[in-house]
């Protein structure tokens, strides 16, 4: 039997923010706060989080756990709740950028302009990590987890078309958006070890878990909904699942930064978590000019 939720260290003590209310997200914020972590579960539905924050409650009595409205869609929401939240803590151990968006299948835009999955996925958890590190790095043995996807693999950098407009293709626009999450995982790991901010940066992938995201992604009568609906049952897990991954990443003491950690089933799709495969494409991206261009499209700048 695999490593579970059951193995995971103590978190007390420790301050963790997760983004996203449901599925993974809730299923990672539920395991932290079982470990004894304080908890910000942080979402841009008020209604669907304070929900999220009763029920780990009602599973966890003792749980120290609270909601926080951020939309990864909107820059400016991004800083207000980076703000609030320097207010009233000094420090943050751990950021699980865990919120996102999957292949709406027309075109859609942020608050600022950029195109949705891109701009939530990746840039709007690169904004919250910038303007967050000041508190991570007053934290302990701090660690920052990027929630991506197998879909990396199928991602291209161009730098010349980051907002997929030429032309909009949904799965073409996600799988960019978790390439760069991969990507900058990697650069953040290498930048924290050149300048000794002793900071971890480690990514996860869920494998095939059944969330809310496939669900709203393509739409039910889509080829890829009905796919999905006939693999189910043979490929995937569950949210619980497939968060053990993002919490392996989070949590476990051997974890390690720059890495990636799945599944360790069939083609990384269900399983017990493990070092998972990083493709060739995000190891030889240009990490350096996607840091860049990140600050100057997110006007932020993640250094100390």
């Amino acid at each position: 039997m695999g490593w579970t939720v059951s193995d995971l260290p103590s978190q007390r003590g420790r301050t963790a923010v997760v983004t996203g209310a449901g599925g993974l997200g809730y299923e990672t914020a539920l395991g932290l706060a079982q470990a004894g972590a304080e908890v910000v579960v942080a979402g841009r539905n008020p209604t669907k989080g304070e929900a999220a924050v009763a029920q780990i409650r009602s599973q966890v009595p003792q749980a120290r756990v609270a909601f926080e409205p951020v939309d990864l869609a909107d820059l400016a929401s991004i800083a207000a709740f980076a703000e609030r939240f320097k207010s009233s803590r000094r420090k943050l151990d751990l950021l699980v950028n865990n919120a996102g968006v999957m292949a709406p299948p027309s075109r859609q835009t942020t608050a600022d302009g950029f195109e949705l999955q891109f701009g939530t996925n990746y840039l709007g958890h690169f904004a919250l990590t910038a303007r967050l590190l000041p508190q991570l790095l007053n934290g302990e043995r701090p660690r920052v987890v990027n929630v991506s996807s197998l879909a990396h693999r199928n991602g291209k950098l161009d730098f010349g078309d980051l907002q997929t407009e030429r032309p909009y293709k949904p799965f073409r626009a996600y799988s960019l958006s978790k390439l760069a999450q991969v990507v900058f995982t990697l650069e953040l790991q290498r930048r924290s070890e050149a300048n000794g901010w002793g900071l971890t940066s480690a990514a996860a992938h869920p494998g095939f878990a059944t969330t809310e995201l496939i669900a709203n992604g393509q739409g039910a009568n889509s080829l890829m909904a009905r796919a999905m609906g006939v693999i189910n049952p043979w490929l995937s897990q569950s949210p619980a699942a497939g968060a053990l991954p993002t919490l392996y990443a989070a949590a476990a003491t051997d974890a390690t930064g720059g890495a990636l950690y799945g599944p360790d089933g069939l083609m990384e799709m269900k399983g017990a978590p493990k070092r998972a495969w990083i493709a060739p494409v995000a190891i030889q991206a240009d990490a350096a000019r996607l840091w860049s261009v990140s600050e100057q499209l997110a006007g932020v700048q993640l250094a100390p």
